[in-house]
């Protein structure tokens, strides 16, 4: 009976972090959103969609996900864990965004003072957001999973300096393809990371820490079977 209550326990708990996931990606869309509405210039990762939009058939949102597919590639390589929280990322991450930007909340701001605010406050959001989602250890999804895949490798580096670090290259890629760049842009490359490991070390949160689970692991407590045993 012990051992059937663990196992609903680890089921429930599963569920239950699907739940969490989708709760974080929602406060990281809507910290996106901010970024967007802010008006000052696209982040990094949006400037290298727009990039590939440009020089393709492919609209902004296709650009998006063969961006997150060749991440999740990259992911792989670097051996890190691919889970539901990775997947469920990436299906709902942009069409999040895209209801956000559709309901209008507020309008673009045409101040260049306040639009840095607001970008700041976004970067806030989506630091919470990752925090959210990534605690359910269900594994990052794929920019995330890169983070920390780098960030493993350059352990002497506090994680939002990593993250400064792939944004660089990441604008880079996107500037040369002729993507959008902005002052926005320049303040999401360097104060997205500085906010992110701020609000990161006021929480106490080491993302470098969490135990994933991924797909597999996860299956397998859903199935109620144990974790076979090394030998």
């Amino acid at each position: 009976m012990k051992k059937k209550n663990k196992t609903t326990h680890k089921k429930l708990n599963v569920i239950l972090g699907w739940i969490k996931i989708t709760i974080g990606l929602l406060i990281f869309a809507f910290g996106v959103h901010m970024t967007i509405r802010a008006n000052i210039g696209l982040a990094p990762w949006d400037c290298l969609g727009m990039g590939i939009a440009n020089h393709t058939p492919l609209n902004y949102g296709l650009s998006m996900t063969l961006i997150a597919v060749t991440v999740l590639v990259i992911d792989i390589l670097l051996k890190e864990k691919i889970g539901f929280g990775t997947v469920i990322d990436a299906l709902l991450t942009g069409n999040f965004v895209q209801m956000f930007n559709n309901s209008d909340l507020f309008p673009m701001s045409d101040s260049l003072w306040i639009g840095i605010a607001i970008m700041i406050a976004g970067f806030v959001f989506m630091a919470l957001g990752m925090w959210v989602y990534m605690s359910a250890e269900q594994c990052c999804g794929p920019r995330d999973a890169l983070l920390v895949g780098l960030g493993k490798r350059m352990k002497r580096l506090p994680i939002g300096i990593v993250e400064i670090l792939l944004w660089g290259v990441v604008l880079l890629c996107g500037w040369l393809l002729g993507g959008p760049v902005g002052i926005g842009t320049l303040i999401s490359t360097f104060g997205a990371g500085l906010v992110m490991q701020l609000v990161y070390s006021l929480i106490k949160f080491e993302p470098r820490a969490l135990h994933h689970k991924d797909l597999v692991e996860t299956v397998r407590i859903l199935a109620g079977r144990n974790k076979p045993e090394s030998k």
